[in-house]
């Protein structure tokens, strides 16, 4: 999957991305500069899918940022997202996907193709069964409430999937779940 793209990235901005934190400020001014240079999110993309980059979670978290104030910046890219949802595994690259997936989710202005719609929920299911995380699950069962709208079987699996071993998962995530209970009565 990483190696499939041909790609040639500018060197300087990868070596920002590469030295930025998950302090706010950082993950701002990345944002700040992806607005006011476009012409570098398809390099922030690449980085981001490219899961044994080291760094590729760096990125993950300023896409979060971009996307959460311009969601409509990811409409040429949507296929390639949605196409390398499946290889994501780190935790905290998961956190800040799985809320892109919620933004696309609940968003009335794009619109996803039947693929693309099966591919978040496929992701999302899957990060949901194996994440230990609770925001990330939290992220990924509203995701499926909002697609759950569209597709009714969703909402059915997510009420099996969210009542199995509650009562073991943290605070957060039981709270979560008791959210998303109430409102799939």
């Amino acid at each position: 999957m990483q190696n499939r793209y041909i790609y040639l990235m500018d060197a300087t901005y990868y070596q920002t991305i590469a030295n930025s934190t998950a302090h706010r400020k950082c993950r701002d001014d990345q944002r700040d500069f992806i607005f006011n240079h476009c012409e570098y999110l398809p390099d922030l993309l690449q980085i981001s899918y490219n899961t044994t980059d080291k760094n590729h979670h760096k990125a993950c978290w300023i896409l979060e940022l971009v996307f959460e104030e311009r969601l409509a910046l990811i409409q040429s890219h949507l296929s390639d997202f949605c196409d390398n949802l499946k290889h994501f595994t780190s935790d905290s690259a998961i956190r800040s996907l799985s809320k892109i997936c919620l933004f696309l989710a609940q968003s009335k202005t794009l619109k996803l193709t039947e693929i693309q719609e099966e591919q978040i929920i496929e992701a999302c299911l899957d990060w949901l069964i194996q994440t230990d995380k609770a925001a990330n699950a939290a992220y990924s069962m509203r995701a499926l409430y909002f697609l759950g709208k569209r597709q009714p079987w969703i909402n059915s699996e997510l009420k099996l999937i969210l009542s199995r071993e509650f009562e073991n998962q943290t605070p957060g995530y039981r709270s979560a779940v008791k959210d998303l209970l109430k409102r799939l009565r």
